[in-house]
């Protein structure tokens, strides 16, 4: 048999106070006495009374909810991401919808427009794209987007993201100073701009030094992919003797098919460098030299972000690029003592 939904009004009656005093009590900024607090707590909890937030939200227009959209769980940086955003959300008193999608921007318009549907307060799009006739929708029903770790060219979206242009460029610096002649690279998914500039800025620093890259093979982000555009480049005659792939999920793939499937030595026989310092990067089996995106910094410039544009504070920024530390393990040889 279906129980009866506990109502505010079956609290004030337990606590024998006005159902204005029940309603003081769960809303934040409510005032009560401690008296009053007191008994309608014990009422509540007796009852197994929850306040109907989403109900709440109707009568003030604030959800308190972010919707989060995200892809590319398997890649370790994300989950981690995604659980330092919930809590430093949670911290500001906002609770968080998780939505998964792919890099398809048809599929994640989609998304933005059910995540709407909730009345969620902001979205933080995470290393996905949106087109930018949904962010104008969005911007013209008031709801802030911020993409995290992309950078949304329309003029209505807000980013955050690491230096990824200077991070691919120090790589580069980093390799050739390594002495390495035969530098490859394994792209990204091409249309996410974390790919485009570590690509150019890598270019760029190999430019910087008078080099060409050697090869290069596309992974899209993908194990899979990475491991197959691994084989590519390594099948030929001469291999490269130096490799820095796009980041740290598709690094662990080329480095297993580096050890396992052609039997070669790293760094000895080639360097690989990474790019998020994800989780397993610091494990022996990788001790994978990467440049850290710096997951703190970027989570507390998103959150202090939308947030503001939440609350209609004026002269908010709309980018953020935080500098990445270059992370050097044993993947990769040293520079020669100068």
């Amino acid at each position: 048999m279906k129980s009866e939904r506990i109502t505010s009004i079956d609290v004030a009656k337990e606590a024998g106070v006005s159902q204005s005093a029940v309603s003081r009590v769960f809303s934040e900024g409510g005032s009560a006495s401690a008296s009053t607090v007191r008994k309608v707590h014990e009422a509540a909890d007796k009852l197994g009374y929850r306040p109907n937030v989403l109900a709440r939200s109707l009568i003030t227009g604030k959800s308190r909810i972010i919707g989060v959209i995200v892809a590319y769980l398997e890649n370790q940086f994300y989950p981690q991401a995604l659980e330092k955003l919930s809590h430093k959300l949670q911290e500001q008193g906002y609770h968080v919808l998780v939505f998964l999608a792919s890099n398809s921007k048809s599929e994640v318009d989609d998304v933005v427009r059910e995540i709407l549907d909730y009345q969620v307060d902001g979205i933080i799009v995470a290393s996905v794209s949106l087109s930018s006739s949904l962010s104008e929708q969005c911007q013209r029903a008031g709801v802030p987007i911020v993409m995290f770790n992309r950078i949304d060219d329309s003029p209505y979206g807000h980013s955050v993201t690491s230096d990824n242009y200077k991070g691919g460029y120090e790589i580069a610096d980093y390799l050739v100073r390594c002495g390495h002649e035969r530098i490859s690279y394994i792209a990204g998914w091409e249309g996410a701009s974390t790919q485009r500039d570590r690509e150019s800025g890598f270019l760029a620093g190999l430019k910087a030094h008078g080099k060409a890259l050697y090869s290069r093979a596309i992974g899209n982000y993908n194990n899979h992919e990475a491991a197959q555009a691994t084989r590519e480049l390594f099948s030929q005659s001469q291999r490269p003797d130096a490799l820095f792939v796009c980041n740290d999920h598709m690094a662990f793939a080329a480095m297993d098919v580096i050890r396992f499937e052609f039997h070669l030595k790293i760094p000895n026989d080639v360097s690989i460098i990474g790019y998020d310092d994800a989780p397993p990067s610091s494990w022996p089996s990788y001790s994978l030299t990467t440049m850290r995106q710096p997951t703190n910094k970027m989570v507390e410039a998103c959150v202090s972000n939308i947030i503001a544009r939440i609350e209609g504070k004026e002269n908010v920024k709309n980018s953020y690029v935080i500098e990445s530390p270059f992370i050097v393990r044993t993947s990769t040889k040293l520079p020669p003592q100068t």
